[in-house]
């Protein structure tokens, strides 16, 4: 997958968790949950979807490697270079 469908992902993910979610004027830099005003069950739905839909097992100690929409990106970019 490419940076840019890694993003899209993710912000699906978070549209199918919380269809009110906004994401005019997301700054990629920042927390998601403070942007989007996730709580830490909306966070497992998304790890649980990725593990759903692309068969990620994400340990535990690197969830905040999922904090920002760019370290989403980051981190997830080689574990889905396949897909």
């Amino acid at each position: 997958m490419t940076r840019n469908e890694i993003k899209d992902l993710i912000l699906e993910i978070i549209k199918d968790i919380d269809e009110d979610a906004e994401f005019d004027g997301l700054d990629p830099d920042k927390p998601l949950r403070d942007q989007l005003d996730l709580d830490s069950m909306d966070f497992l739905d998304i790890v649980m979807e990725l593990r759903k839909r692309h068969g990620l097992l994400l340990p535990e100690d690197e969830y905040p490697e999922l904090a920002t929409l760019s370290s989403c990106v980051n981190y997830l970019e080689p574990k889905l270079a396949d897909k």
